[in-house]
């Protein structure tokens, strides 16, 4: 929960306990949560967002005139948005029926095993931060058709990413798998959240069926 009332302007340090952003250096991160903006960056850089989105809506931060305007205006700094996009979160668990499916789990090294499968690259990033910690597979008749997993983005969060195979498309495979192991992720006292893109509106309905519900937008600046 955001307490303050007003917008947060802060300059970037590696604080413990922060989530690992892949990207590296962090030049610009914007997050919109409740209304407000939550920015945080270079401090070259935050001078200028601060004294420009101040006062600023935080609900139409990410209209396109915004996002147009906040990309020329990183090019000063050599940068440029790389990506903006919603997340959501979920708090509860849900029942799923798995009848029909044998599900597996796979847990740190046993993961391996999918290396280089590109069929899975949303679900496992084999990237030394984030890292993929747990995965969750559904069968039938010995035949995978999809993955969900989970790379441990803070201490407190972890992520989760989802592939569902061509030959299963139609049967909520994706949303089954994203809400059991969202299931796994909060019986270990974790946070479970799930990111994807402003224009993927079936990944959207994967998270709205597996019981998430949309918590913050948020952006990120890279260098060009």
């Amino acid at each position: 929960m955001v307490k303050s009332n007003d917008n947060i302007f802060t300059e970037y340090f590696a604080r413990d306990g922060r989530r690992i952003f892949k990207e590296g250096e962090c030049f610009l991160k914007i997050a919109s949560i409740q209304g407000k903006i939550l920015a945080t960056g270079k401090a070259e850089i935050m001078k200028l967002v601060k004294d420009r989105y101040q006062n600023a809506d935080g609900a139409w931060f990410m209209d396109m005139e915004s996002l147009r305007e906040l990309d020329n205006k990183m090019k000063e700094f050599g940068c440029q948005i790389g990506q903006a996009h919603p997340f959501y979160i979920a708090t509860e668990k849900s029942e799923f029926h798995t009848k029909d499916f044998e599900i597996r789990k796979f847990i740190g090294k046993e993961l391996e095993q999918f290396r280089g499968d590109e069929r899975f690259d949303e679900a496992l990033l084999f990237e030394d931060v984030p890292k993929d910690e747990i995965g969750i597979a559904a069968y039938q008749d010995g035949e995978i058709l999809g993955m969900a997993g989970a790379t441990s983005d803070s201490p407190l969060m972890w992520q989760i990413g989802i592939n569902v195979l061509p030959k299963a498309r139609g049967m909520d495979i994706g949303s089954l798998l994203v809400g059991l192991l969202k299931n796994e992720l909060i019986d270990m006292g974790i946070l479970p959240f799930y990111g994807t893109s402003m224009s993927h509106i079936a990944s959207q309905k994967v998270a709205l069926r597996a019981g998430f519900s949309p918590a913050w937008a948020e952006l990120y600046c890279e260098k060009k």
